[in-house]
């Protein structure tokens, strides 16, 4: 039972207390610190303290905070040195120790998932579903000397991450600093995470012989879409399997052959009712699961699920401060990214004990707009009524004492008022008159002419 000057928050603004009482479990400091001396190579700590400047950020990520400058004007994470030392921090953040940052906190937060028994069922039983998916940064501000000169927009890197069907957690992320980088380029680093019983799922880009081997040759699964280039032998006669919510679904063997190996793979083909945003009217996707373990239909539906990550990236993207236009430093990017893909681990949490308390229909009507908008205009306010030493009893909790804790808390949940606003289905848009360079309209004209 938490105090009673808790009681209010809960009442008015129970994910933001869910919220900061998952991330003071996560973000506890000597656990910080440790994993930073555990993992970084080069960096190393005199007087700014990891665990400082991920608090710092962190504060920016929830957008609590601006800016980096106005969370360190505002003393956030107690800070001694110069702001100058801060940036160069950032600056210098070894990739290892953003990407152990998100696989510690799933670590962390899987169990958690487990004692609320909120971890959901795998899309096909006896498989550990990953789903991989890659993100472009976004174009930073010109603020470095190399980039005042440069016309084109300077982009600070790339983001490859995998998530956790059953638990909605981003366990993985592989980056690279590089803007121009292939999201290919990091195959060879993703392939050597697979482990025997995942099914991977993908889209084309991750397409390579390499690749679809490399899991292959793990004891994995794969449903990824066939690229272009990569090419087989068909064996066999297209035969017809059925239909699905899609269209008609085919199937056929592919022989594909690399580093003298040759290997014999499904190829199922879905032509569809409705083109993809591409405008492609046919989908060949290539699988090595045995049709014991999934048919041609299974598969079909099995890649359509894989919008669960496309899902993830726009929320992070859109209700998190994760892409900091005024953080030109590649590494600096990266880490804040890997900062919001933790706070979204925090908030699969929150979905977990809304589904052991409520069910799972309404964890999935939460929506994570409403969910951030609340932390946003609530926090900066609840810390001050609740400092920081009136949450250290959640520092120390296990997973099951978390679990109990967040369960309780999700029982305060309106659930009204943090539920999706449904839309109706999209409508082509209308054409426009051609385009006049300084042309313009008035609003009230339109609105009071009459139609003919």
């Amino acid at each position: 039972m938490l105090p009673d000057a808790f009681q209010p928050f809960l009442k008015d603004a129970p994910f933001c207390v869910m919220t900061r009482a998952t991330l003071e479990s996560l973000f506890a400091s000597e656990r910080l610190d440790e994993l930073f001396r555990n993992t970084a190579q080069k960096q190393y700590t005199r007087e700014l303290l990891f665990s400082q400047l991920v608090e710092l950020m962190m504060a920016v990520v929830l957008q609590q905070q601006p800016s980096v400058y106005a969370a360190y004007r505002k003393g956030i994470g107690q800070i001694s040195v110069s702001d100058q030392s801060v940036y160069n921090k950032l600056d210098g953040m070894e990739l290892g120790v953003s990407a152990a940052l998100v696989r510690d906190s799933a670590a962390r937060l899987a169990p958690v998932i487990d004692a609320l028994g909120a971890r959901q069922d795998s899309w096909l039983p006896g498989f550990r579903i990953r789903i991989l998916d890659g993100n472009h940064l976004s174009a930073t501000e010109r603020r470095l000397v190399a980039l005042r000169d440069a016309w084109d927009s300077p982009l600070p890197g790339k983001v490859l991450a995998v998530l956790d069907q059953q638990t909605g957690l981003a366990t993985d992320v592989f980056l690279t600093p590089d803007g121009h980088a292939q999201e290919r380029s990091l195959l060879g680093a993703v392939a050597a995470a697979v482990r025997p019983r995942d099914l991977w799922i993908a889209d084309r880009n991750f397409c390579t012989l390499a690749f679809l081997f490399g899991i292959a040759g793990a004891g994995a699964g794969f449903v990824i879409r066939q690229h272009g280039t990569v090419q087989g032998r068909l064996r066999g006669r297209r035969r017809l399997v059925g239909s699905g919510p899609t269209g008609k679904v085919y199937e056929q063997a592919l022989e594909l052959t690399h580093q003298g190996v040759t290997r014999t793979f499904r190829r199922v083909t879905v032509e569809l009712n409705q083109p993809t945003r591409d405008g492609d009217w046919v989908l060949h996707l290539l699988t090595n699961l045995p049709e014991a373990d999934a048919d041609a239909l299974a598969v079909a539906r099995l890649y359509g699920q894989r919008w669960t990550i496309e899902v993830l990236f726009y929320e992070v993207t859109q209700t998190l401060a994760c892409e900091i236009d005024t953080l030109a430093y590649p590494r600096a990017a990266l880490f804040t990214f890997c900062l919001a893909l933790v706070a979204s681990n925090a908030v699969a949490v929150l979905k977990a004990a809304l589904r052991a308390a409520h069910g799972e229909e309404q964890a999935d009507e939460l929506s994570g707009y409403y969910l951030a908008l609340e932390i946003e205009q609530a926090h900066d306010g609840m810390l001050v009524a609740l400092p920081p030493p009136r949450w250290a009893v959640f520092r120390g909790m296990s997973p099951e004492q978390l679990a109990a804790a967040l369960k309780a808390l999700a029982a305060h949940v309106d659930r009204a008022r943090y539920r999706k606003s449904k839309r109706g289905p999209k409508k082509p848009p209308p054409k426009r008159a051609r385009y006049q360079n300084g042309g313009h309209v008035s609003t009230h004209k339109l609105l009071t002419e009459k139609p003919p």
